[in-house]
This record gives structure tokens, C-alpha cells and sequence, in this order.
């Protein structure tokens, strides 16, 4: 028998990274998951900001990073301002706080062509996924492993998981977009 399983569960991680990618998008208020891709010099060792520091969310727009060596703190700034976030943050000694500005329509505009964006871009890696299964279905069934109608019952199955992911994705992506206009 053909196991769907392994391709199921490729998609179940695609859809989990592609939702994860959604979060790192910025919509006008602060959200600590923004800073997960930056990593900062620790100790010689390339570690994420929030394994070096606790981050707080004050207030709607801002975030407060409080590094648990204070001599983070410059390397934590550095990472912020180098990063392609487009934010700048600012130290007081003590902790790095990054204030997040208003969105502009333009800018919404561009992050909701972003967003969409990576929503093709997730939808066709479920489809690839859907296609290595197919073929793996058909070559089971050349090599005698699956009947013709196991063959026709696995394709409709990676279809409905295959409709079933997509329309995840679009549901996330409208989600988020509807997020970002309404910010």
C-alpha cells in the first residue's frame, strides 16, 4: 500500500514555515516574533535575540528588549538597525526599545503584495509536494505494489490534501492582509 503520510506531513511543515514567515511581517504594532530571524555575537557563537534577552511589549507599538548580559546590548542594537526590518531601535544603558511607526497606505499596499507574494510562493511548494506524491502513487502502481484503483484513490487523496492546504494558506494570507489594513 502507498503511504500518504510522509507527504502529508511535508506539507503540514510547509504550511507551518510559510505561517511562521507570515508572522515575522510587521503591521504596525509591536510583535516579539519579528526579531526571531536576528541573530546577535554571543560569546563568539551566532545566537537569535530572544535566547540573550527577554522582550517585552509595553505598549501596542513598541517593544522592550532587556538583555540578560548588558553588554548585549550594543550587539542587539546593531542587529536591529542591520537588518532588513527597517526599524531603528534605541539603548538607554539598560534595555534596546524599538518603537514601531505608523503604516502608511503605501507601505500596506507593499506589505499586502508581500504577503500574497508568499502565498504563492507556499501554494507551490504544496504542489510540488502534491506531484512528488502522485508520481510516487504512479510508480507504486507500475511496480505492481498498488492496484489501479489504489492508485485512483491515492491521487484523490493527495488532491483533498492538496485543496485542503491551499486553502489554508489563502485563509492565512487574507487573515493577515485584513490585519495589516485595519492596523
Amino acid at each position: 500500500m502507498f503511504d500518504l503520510k510522509a507527504f502529508e506531513e511535508k506539507m503540514a511543515k510547509s504550511l507551518g514555515n510559510f505561517e511562521k514567515d507570515l508572522e515575522t511581517i510587521k503591521a504596525g504594532r509591536a510583535n516579539p516574533r519579528i526579531l526571531d530571524k536576528l541573530m546577535v555575537d554571543s560569546y563568539g557563537a551566532l545566537t537569535p535575540i530572544n535566547q540573550v534577552a527577554n522582550i517585552t511589549v509595553p505598549e501596542a507599538r513598541l517593544l522592550q528588549i532587556t538583555p540578560w548580559d548588558p553588554s548585549m546590548l550594543k550587539a542587539i542594537e546593531n542587529a536591529i538597525t542591520t537588518s532588513d526590518l527597517g526599524i531603528n531601535p534605541s539603548n538607554d544603558g539598560k534595555v534596546v526599545r524599538v518603537l514601531f511607526p505608523e503604516l502608511t497606505e503605501d507601505r500596506r499596499k507593499e506589505l499586502g503584495k508581500d504577503i500574497k507574494k508568499k502565498g504563492e510562493d507556499a501554494k507551490v511548494v504544496i504542489r510540488n509536494i502534491r506531484r512528488d506524491a502522485v508520481d510516487g502513487a504512479e510508480k507504486a502502481e507500475k511496480g505492481k505494489t498498488i492496484t489501479e484503483d489504489d492508485l485512483k484513490k491515492a491521487k484523490d487523496d493527495i488532491q483533498k490534501m492538496t485543496d485542503k492546504k491551499i486553502d489554508e494558506i489563502d485563509k492565512a494570507v487574507e487573515g493577515k492582509t485584513k490585519e495589516i489594513m485595519t492596523v
